[in-house]
């Protein structure tokens, strides 16, 4: 069996596989459905199955987890990711990629919650920022290369289904040479067996922890997923498009590290409030030059240096908030809150594009931006060592 250094590296590398299918799904099935006629209601509707999956299939991960270790959790979500995207090409009909894409979202939320869990648990305080910013920065990784398959539509609509299945398979084995673990069992005896209580407590200590997680949730599913939409119809091209988009994901992988390293000496609330800060101008600026291809690259890098990272900075602030008991149970709640907002990001952008066609659906990122950063900074001090005593 594989040492804890190359087991992480594992874990790191089935994060990045799985933000590699996220974000080749998004703009991939988006431009097939726009080129097909769908319109961007439905197709944003359409989109919100990956994070319905997500968000079903959260509250019931805990128990199996405890009884069964992270291994067979793992695996079992990344086979469910493999096996639905391999049957992409067996039927183009909207119900069966909407079945698909929801039971990819089940078995990326399993995969996420036994990968984030597994490293939050084995991860040193001190270090513990970092730890998680790799995490982050593996899945933007994944999340970057992912939308370049779009390119591939030339060829065949079936071909980027077929080349992230075969890929998703390899790194997917590597998983049968790491040894199991269980996780702690220290949350039964001190918060009792009801997941209801530990979940309300979570989120009574920890809820400004949760706000990031929703805001990336939000901004990924709607750049990736009504963006393409949005930028066909002020007239930019699927290839132009294509460029684009990454280029949030990209920008971030500068500053995962660097971000998770500062969060660590100077405090995750301090950190979590500037990167919205510059998200806030960093979208402004995306509404006023978004008809130029040059505009729209740079505004977006610039997003996504630093919004990019909020995923990780919300887990890693969850732990700060959270005694260590309930850390299954906040990683549940991370992955529920960025569901909660990818399912909300395209639906209701999707709408606003259709209803408020003279308005840039970029000024509706920034208000929601503007939202989150006055709850994260509202926030009063952690009382995690009380409340844990």
């Amino acid at each position: 069996m594989v040492s804890n250094r190359t087991r992480f590296w594992i874990l790191i590398g089935l994060v990045t596989i799985s933000g590699f299918s996220q974000g080749m799904l998004l703009p991939l099935l988006a431009v097939i459905l726009e080129q097909n006629g769908v319109s961007s209601s439905v197709n944003g509707l359409h989109a919100a199955a990956l994070y319905i999956g997500i968000l079903i299939s959260s509250p019931f991960m805990e128990k199996p987890l405890q009884k069964f270790g992270y291994k067979p959790v793992i695996m079992f979500g990344g086979i469910l990711v493999i096996v639905s995207l391999a049957l992409f090409p067996v039927w183009q009909s909207l119900w069966f990629w909407f079945i698909l894409r929801m039971t990819i979202g089940i078995g990326d939320q399993i995969l996420h919650f036994g990968t984030q869990t597994w490293i939050t648990a084995t991860a040193h305080e001190k270090s513990r920022g970092k730890s998680i910013a790799y995490y982050g920065l593996f899945f933007s990784v994944g999340f970057t290369l992912g939308p370049l398959m779009t390119n591939l539509l030339s060829i065949s609509i079936y071909l980027p289904f077929i080349i992230s299945a075969v890929i998703s398979l390899a790194v997917w084995m590597t998983m049968w040479f790491v040894r199991n673990q269980m996780p702690p069992q220290e949350h039964q005896t001190a918060y009792g067996t009801s997941s209801i209580k530990r979940f309300g407590l979570a989120i009574k200590l920890g809820w400004a922890a949760f706000l990031p997680p929703l805001t990336y949730g939000f901004l990924e599913a709607t750049l990736h997923a009504t963006f393409p939409i949005y930028g066909l119809r002020i007239g930019h091209d699927v290839n132009t498009l294509s460029l684009i988009i990454p280029s949030f994901a990209a920008a971030s992988l500068l500053s995962q590290i660097p971000l998770g390293s500062l969060s660590d000496r100077y405090g995750r609330k301090i950190v979590i409030t500037t990167v919205i800060a510059g998200g806030i101008a960093a979208f402004t600026l995306a509404g006023i030059f978004e008809s130029s291809t040059a505009g729209l690259f740079i505004t977006f890098a610039i997003g996504g240096f630093f919004v990019g990272s909020l995923f990780s900075l919300g887990i890693t602030y969850m732990t700060d908030l959270l005694p260590k008991e309930l850390l299954p149970a906040g990683n549940i709640l991370c992955g529920m809150s960025f569901s909660i907002g990818s399912i909300g990001g395209p639906s209701i952008t999707g709408i606003f594009i259709d209803v408020f066609e003279g308005i840039s659906f970029f000024y509706l990122i920034v208000v929601t931006l503007v939202i989150v950063f006055l709850g994260v900074a509202l926030k009063p001090a952690p009382q995690k060592a009380a409340s844990s005593a």
